[in-house]
């Protein structure tokens, strides 16, 4: 019983790591992504950038739909693919409007407020529990994005505006793919993603078309690449490890962003930058190491459980 116990604690401090793990690389494709969309600026209209960079990922993704045909989904999965891509579609607009107007740390900060409605829905909707340290890391994260935007000093534009509803339309995308990864595969929920996105955004992207650029279409087909590797990678995430255990990580896409920022877009070097994103670091760094040791203690037994 003890070697048993003992490989289900491997097991289980494991399965938290690779999320933890799955869940960095996600913040590095992201924060790539934000740098090119913003690199592109206001140029193309959002909805006709956020359309493209869709229907180029759709035809990436095809091969992951084929099993659709082979095992397809319930009409309860239906729905919520249905409800996914509408959600995630509108979601992506705002935050392709926001990202050619708004710094990227800005951007960035604001939709850290995702992972407070994420962990939330996570305890409500799937009884995950919301241990102390995983509350104190998504109030620690938070308290990092409000350092870097000093709320009431900043001006409150409509690119601020945008990303603060984008928000919690991301929180629910993210909350419905995590209950599909219990049903589904990985590569299906990121295909049918793309295939929800570019249904949502053709009729807008319709409405404002223009002829785009060989450049504009050349860096939202890196985009799409880029950002569909990152949705794999936040799929795995979301099988491997909980929800209140993978979105605290998150919070390392704004030092991403930050850094990049100054690096290639030449933003000023703001200590509260520096300092947010060390509270944020400082967060990430605890809770990974806090979720490895809680998942081989909750699996293993006291000595006295396993004594004859």
């Amino acid at each position: 019983m003890s070697a048993t116990t003992d490989i289900a604690a491997d097991r289980a401090a494991d399965g938290t790591l690779a999320g933890i793990g799955w869940m960095v690389l996600t913040t590095v494709l992201f924060v790539g992504v934000t740098v090119i969309v913003r690199h592109l600026g206001s140029d193309i209209p959002a909805i006709q950038a956020a359309f493209i960079r869709y229907a180029i990922g759709l035809a990436m993704v095809l091969p992951l739909l084929r099993t659709l045909a082979s095992n397809p989904p319930s009409p309860r999965v239906l729905g919520l693919y249905g409800a996914r891509g509408l959600v995630h579609g509108c979601a992506v607009m705002l935050w392709f409007y926001a990202m050619a107007r708004v710094p990227i740390a800005e951007v960035t900060a604001i939709g850290y407020t995702a992972p407070i409605y994420v962990t939330l829905g996570a305890a409500l909707f799937f009884g995950e529990r919301l241990h102390l340290r995983r509350v104190a890391a998504v109030l620690i994260g938070f308290l990092g994005t409000i350092v870097i935007l000093r709320p009431g000093v900043a001006e409150i534009t409509q690119g601020h505006l945008a990303q603060l509803s984008a928000a919690p339309l991301f929180a629910c995308s993210f909350l419905i793919a995590k209950g599909l990864t219990s049903q589904r595969g990985p590569g299906e929920i990121v295909g049918v993603l793309s295939l929800g996105c570019t249904l949502t955004l053709l009729p807008g992207a319709i409405l404002v078309w223009r002829a785009p650029t060989f450049d504009e279409v050349a860096w939202l087909a890196l985009t799409a690449a880029i950002a569909t590797a990152g949705h794999y990678t936040l799929t795995r995430a979301f099988r491997a490890a909980p929800l209140t255990v993978t979105q605290p990580i998150g919070f390392l896409q704004l030092v991403w962003a930050a850094f990049l920022g100054i690096i290639l877009f030449g933003e000023a070097l703001d200590p509260f930058v520096l300092l947010g994103g060390g509270i944020v670091v400082a967060s990430v760094t605890y809770i990974s190491h806090r979720e490895a040791v809680a998942a081989r203690l909750m699996t293993t037994p006291p000595p006295q459980a396993i004594k004859h």
